[in-house]
């Protein structure tokens, strides 16, 4: 059965990634899930921002937190497209998130698990629950499939370049 809710949930995620992937920025997106309900939901802003902290985890974290009227989000899941930095994990345990699924892993940055695990290192006063690879082919996709394109368009325009 959770693993079933968990699909869903990551479903709005990657939603939201969507929305951040017609924006030109990279497709990350989460959402924060409360007693049930829905009560955030965020996509990467960085470009759009220009931002650097404007990362999916934490605009959903920051709009949890002014839903609830409270910093401390201790029954709260957070659901995530791609495995959380190092300061999205730092977000993650001030803010006392219950638990983090995440899809995709970040081998060259994520503290969820892949490069370290920030969220469950109990020198920390809170750890999460970490479950990994929820729906992580479609939220891998998104990613790979963008930064192609990125690359396939600055080809194009380097080429572009050189014939004038």
């Amino acid at each position: 059965m959770e693993m079933c809710e968990d699909k869903v949930y990551m479903k709005l995620a990657i939603e939201e990634a969507k929305k951040a992937e017609r924006l030109g920025e990279v497709p990350i997106g989460a959402i924060v899930v409360y007693k049930g309900e829905v009560i955030a939901r965020a996509h990467n802003l960085r470009e759009t921002e220009q931002s650097a902290v404007a990362h999916a985890e934490l605009l959903a974290i920051e709009e949890a937190c002014k839903k609830l009227n409270t910093w401390r989000l201790e029954e709260a899941v957070l659901y995530v497209t791609l495995e959380p930095c190092a300061m999205c994990s730092g977000a993650i345990i001030l803010s006392r998130i219950q638990k983090v699924v995440y899809g995709a892993t970040d081998p060259k940055g994520g503290c969820a698990g892949t490069f370290m695990n920030l969220l469950q290192d109990n020198r920390f006063n809170h750890q999460s629950e970490v479950v990994q690879g929820i729906l992580a082919d479609e939220c891998g996709t998104l990613l790979t499939d963008f930064f192609r394109q990125l690359r396939d368009k600055r080809k194009a325009l380097k080429k572009l370049a050189m014939e004038e």
